[in-house]
């Protein structure tokens, strides 16, 4: 193998190498804005809780429960 086939098969590996990185860095930001959205869902849960439990109620009162 020559050296402008080393060079060839260097330069098509970065290629594809840089391919790979640019589907990761997709897949990436895909996953950032699930884990966003997440933390959005998770902060009105907390913020619903927290009227609920201020407002009160019975003590016995359990979620999926009726009360008496």
């Amino acid at each position: 193998m020559g050296v402008a086939d080393k060079m060839w098969d260097a330069i098509t590996t970065v290629i594809k190498m840089n391919d790979k990185v640019e589907r990761m860095a997709a897949t990436m930001v895909a996953q950032q804005q699930k884990i966003e959205s997440l933390t959005e869902r998770i902060i009105r849960l907390e913020t619903a809780l927290e009227i609920g439990l201020s407002r009160g109620g019975p003590e016995k009162r359990r979620i999926g429960h009726k009360a008496p």
